[in-house]
C-alpha cells in the first residue's frame, strides 16, 4: 500500500483538541482544516472538497451523529471517509456511528500511532475508490454513474416515458472509402466529440455507438422536465456544429458532412442489458424502433431532422416544424404523422 497524503477536516468543539489533532495530522504529512461544530463543518464541505473527516460526537448546534446522518443523506458526501474521535463511551454509541457510515472509531485521548494507521488506511481506500469512480465516468455517462450510485446495478429494466434520438452521417461508407484508416478514426472522433457535447449539454446520454451512428436517450436514467424539447434542441445543435465543422473542412478542400436525425417520444423499457460480467445501459421498445425509422427516412425526404407527433406536441415552437406526408413504417401497423425541422 503506497502512502497517500490528504486534506483532512477536523471537527471538534474543543479548541485545544482541534489544535493538537491538527498538529498530529500535519506531522504525518497531511493538510488539515478545522471546524468548531458540525454546522460549520457541513458549510465547509459545501464550499470545498476534503479527503476525509475526523469527527467528534458531543458538539453544540450540530453533533457528530447529526453530521453522519447528513453525510449519509447526501449523494455527493456519503463516500467521504469519517473517523470518529470521541470520549463518548458505550458500545451502543460506537455501533451507531458505524451504522451511520463512520469508517472507524478511536476513543480519546487519541493514540497517535493508531491514528496514523487508521488515517493511512482510510485514505488509501478512498484513493482506490476514487480511481474506480474515474473509470466509471470514463466508460459511463455522469447520469448512468449517478443511477448506479443511487439505485445500484441490476440486470433488467423499467417502463418510463422518454425521448430517443438516432443520428448518423449520410453516405459515410462512400465518404470514407478513399480515406486512410487513421483519417477515418480521426474524423469519427471529431464527429463524436461534437455530437456528445450536443447531447449531454441538453440533458441526454449517448447509449449506443455503431460506426458513424449513435443512439441518445433523453429522460433516462435521470428524468427531464421536457425530454422531447431537450432532444430537439440537441438535434438542432448537432446540425449547427456540423455546419461549423464543414467550414473547416471546406478550407481544407475536404467533402461536406451531412447528418440525419430521427426523434421519437413515448414509453420505453430502460435499464441494464447484458450479464453481471458485462452490461450496458440502454432502452428498447416501439419508441426506439420509431426513432430509428425516422432517422432512416431522412434519406427519403428533404429534412435533416424528423420527429414524431408525440415529440411535436411537446415542442415550444410548433412553427419551426413542417408536416411531412404521413408514413407507414415497416413494423408499424398504423400510418404515422411525421414532422420535419
Amino acid at each position: 500500500m503506497r502512502d497517500a497524503k490528504g486534506h483532512l477536516l477536523i471537527v471538534d468543539d474543543n479548541k485545544v483538541n482541534r489544535l493538537l489533532m491538527c498538529r498530529s495530522v500535519e506531522i504525518l504529512g497531511h493538510r488539515a482544516s478545522t471546524a468548531e461544530n458540525g454546522k460549520v463543518a457541513m458549510q465547509m464541505l459545501s464550499e470545498q472538497s476534503f479527503d476525509m473527516m475526523l469527527l467528534d460526537i458531543e458538539m453544540p448546534e450540530m453533533d457528530g451523529f447529526e453530521v453522519l446522518e447528513a453525510l449519509k443523506a447526501d449523494s455527493n458526501l456519503r463516500d467521504l471517509p469519517v473517523i470518529v474521535t470521541s470520549s463518548v463511551e458505550g458500545l451502543d454509541n460506537i455501533v451507531r456511528c458505524i451504522e451511520l457510515g463512520a469508517e472507524d472509531y478511536i476513543p480519546k485521548p487519541v493514540n497517535k500511532t493508531l491514528l496514523n494507521a487508521r488515517v493511512s488506511s482510510s485514505l488509501e481506500k478512498k484513493r482506490l475508490y476514487d480511481e474506480q469512480k474515474d473509470l466509471l465516468r470514463r466508460f459511463a455517462t455522469d447520469e448512468v454513474a449517478q443511477d448506479l450510485r443511487e439505485q445500484g446495478f441490476a440486470i433488467g429494466g423499467r417502463r418510463i416515458s422518454a425521448t430517443v434520438l438516432f443520428c448518423d452521417i449520410r453516405d459515410f461508407t462512400a465518404l470514407s472509402e478513399d480515406m486512410a484508416p487513421e483519417d477515418t478514426i480521426d474524423l469519427l472522433n471529431t464527429y463524436y466529440t461534437l455530437m456528445f457535447e450536443a447531447v449531454t449539454s441538453h440533458g441526454g446520454i449517448v447509449s449506443l455507438m455503431v460506426g458513424d451512428g449513435l443512439m441518445a436517450l433523453f429522460g433516462a436514467p435521470q428524468p427531464l422536465d421536457n425530454s422531447a424539447q431537450c432532444a430537439v434542441s440537441a438535434a438542432q445543435e448537432m446540425q449547427s456544429m456540423v455546419a461549423g465543422l464543414n467550414e473547416e473542412r471546406a478550407a481544407l478542400e475536404q467533402p461536406e458532412l451531412k447528418i440525419g436525425v430521427g426523434i421519437a417520444t413515448g414509453e420505453v423499457v430502460a435499464g441494464y442489458a447484458g450479464t453481471d460480467a458485462r452490461a450496458t445501459y440502454t432502452c428498447i421498445g416501439k419508441t426506439v424502433n420509431l426513432a430509428a425509422r425516422l432517422e432512416a427516412h431522412t434519406k427519403v425526404v428533404d429534412h435533416a431532422i424528423l420527429i414524431d407527433h408525440a415529440t411535436w406536441t411537446q415542442m415550444s415552437d410548433h412553427q419551426a416544424c413542417q408536416p411531412v406526408s404521413s408514413v407507414q413504417f415497416k413494423g408499424f401497423s398504423e400510418t404515422l404523422n411525421v414532422f420535419g425541422l
